[in-house]
Parts: structure tokens; sequence; C-alpha cells
């Protein structure tokens, strides 16, 4: 179902965005604490380790009981409704696009559009289109997530309004490079190990067994995303430190803080102050996020496009009654 497949013509573009918006913000409910571990864990700039003094997270179940105390419950869900709209967006503008890139191969080209590598490129592509389309919410998730009590920004609007004041407009799209550059390879990753895992699964499982399919789905999607985001983090990392620029104060209660004038800063800075496990901080609740979300991702978005193809087939015949 995910990519096209001229054997099996069933979403549009359209109904392609509406599948994809309604697997990101279920699976956004699902992944929200995770993600606010993994955010903390990246800009954290001590040791992530118990024998160092000044770290204040140590390890996901301590960083959990750490959040839970100082901030409640609803910290694990802070910068929920930016991120929301993120997953609505980013769902939406990804699997419209890959869908169409898909298409449109098997239509120009002489590539077959179930291809691995045609998979890789087009769901590359399809991941950049939608980030830079939602970029801006990708950061202020990233700054809600972040800051700890007492708050920096009340609400979105008024996080909007000062952020635009304060840094202007450009701030919006901190971190546009490395994430730009890390999307690509991410997702296309995510889309080829995702098709390749299809269809190794429909080679060892004889046809009379394939009835779990949207086990198979979670399966391969939480592998896929395990795989790619391993081969990606570092880039995934960056970003995260890019983006809370200029909101030092905010970082001041979670320990040290640093500046970094760009991509390549902070590449050396990480290296010289945190040495190369600094560029896999965070990547234990990370793979596990991608492990739940990309599985989700893929399990929701098959599903609810099986829905659709079901509700035509339903009302087609409908039609030709009447």
């Amino acid at each position: 179902m995910v990519g096209y497949d001229p054997e099996a013509n069933c979403v549009s573009a359209a109904e392609a965005a509406a599948a994809g918006s309604a697997s990101g913000l279920v699976t956004r409910v699902i992944i929200s604490p995770l993600d606010v571990i993994k955010i903390r864990f990246q800009l954290q700039i001590e040791q992530l380790s118990s024998r160092n003094p000044g770290a204040k997270y140590h390890g996901i179940l301590q960083a959990v009981q750490r959040i839970f105390q100082e901030e409640g419950l609803v910290a694990f869900w802070k910068g929920h409704v930016p991120a929301q709209f993120l997953s609505i967006g980013y769902g939406a503008v990804q699997f419209m696009a890959f869908e169409s890139l898909t298409k449109l191969v098997h239509n120009v080209t002489s590539y077959n559009a179930r291809d691995s590598s045609v998979h890789f490129v087009c769901g590359g592509l399809a991941a950049c289109t939608a980030t830079v389309a939602v970029q801006p919410l990708d950061t202020l998730r990233t700054r809600f997530a972040a800051q700890g009590e007492p708050k920096v920004y009340c609400n979105l609007r008024h996080a909007v309004v000062t952020m635009y004041q304060t840094e202007g407009p450009r701030t919006f799209y901190r971190g546009l490079t490395p994430t730009i550059v890390a999307v690509f390879p991410y997702a296309g990753l995510q889309f080829s190990f995702y098709n390749i895992l299809q269809q190794f699964s429909d080679w060892m499982i004889p046809a009379e067994g394939k009835k779990g399919g949207n086990v198979k789905n979670l399966v391969c999607g939480s592998c896929a995303g395990i795989i790619s985001k391993t081969l990606t983090y570092p880039l995934d990392l960056f970003k995260k430190r890019l983006q809370v620029g200029g909101f030092e104060q905010a970082r001041a209660a979670f320990g040290q803080v640093r500046t970094y004038s760009g991509l390549l800063d902070c590449i050396r800075q990480i290296m010289r102050e945190e040495g190369p496990s600094g560029f896999f901080k965070g990547l234990s609740p990370s793979l596990l996020k991608a492990a739940v979300s990309t599985g989700l991702v893929f399990f929701w978005y098959e599903l609810f496009c099986s829905l659709l193809c079901a509700l035509k087939n339903i009302d087609s015949p409908t039609r030709k009654s009447g």
C-alpha cells in the first residue's frame, strides 16, 4: 500500500494526505513522552552518567522519575500542540508527495515504482518537502519540550510573538540545514527498508499464513525505524542543538549551555568537549521512539488507506445500482 502500485491503484494523493495526517496525529499522542526525553538528552552538555555530579539526567528511567517529580505528568506532553500540528502537517505532505513521486516514476521512467532504490529517493524527497513545510512547528516543539520551570513561553501564541520580536523570522528555521541533510537519508532509508522488509516477509511467510498483515506492517516499520535512526542519528542531535540557540536562559536549570555559530561549529564543539560519544547522546530513547513511531506511522497509514479503499469499494456498487 505504501507507494504507487499500478496493480492496486486505490488511494489518490488527497486520500494519501488524509491517511498520513491521521497516522501522524494518532502516533504523536503515543510517542510524545519519548520525544521529550530524547530532546532533554540531546540538549544536555554533561555526560549522561550517574558518575557525573553535574549531569541532570543519567538514563531513561531516572529521567522519567525526575521529570515527573519536578514538572508533573503533563511535562511529558510539553510542546504537544505544535508537535501535533507538526505531525499532522508532516504526515499529510510526506505521504502525498511520496505517492505522487512514485506514481510519476512509474509513468515517466523505466524504473519499477516498487523498487527499494526508488522508494529511497522518493521517500527522501518527500520528507524534504514536508520538512520545509513544517520546520517552524518543529522549532516551536523543540523550544517547548526544552524549557523547564519557570516557563519562558506561556502558550503557542506567546512563543511565536516573542520569538519573532526578539529573534526575527529566521529563528523559525534554525537548524534547517542539518535537518534537510539528515531527513533525506533518514526518511529514504525508512521507506527503502520498509519496502525491503515487506518483500522479505512476503518471501518468508507462505501465502496461507499472511493473515496478520497489520502486525507485519508494525514490525517492518519498527525495524526500518531502528536501522534508519541509528545510521543518521548525529544529524538529528545537531539540529536540536541549533534549534535552541538564543534560548539559553531557559536551559540554565538543566546544566551547562553552549552557543553555536553554525553546523560546523556545533560539530567541532561537541567533538572537543564531549567526545565522539557526544554525537549519540539520547540514542537509546531515540531508538525506542524510532521503533515505536515508525512502526505506528506505517501501521496506521496502511490501516487508514485500507479503510478508505474499503469505503470506496462499498460506495461504487451502491452508485452503480442507483
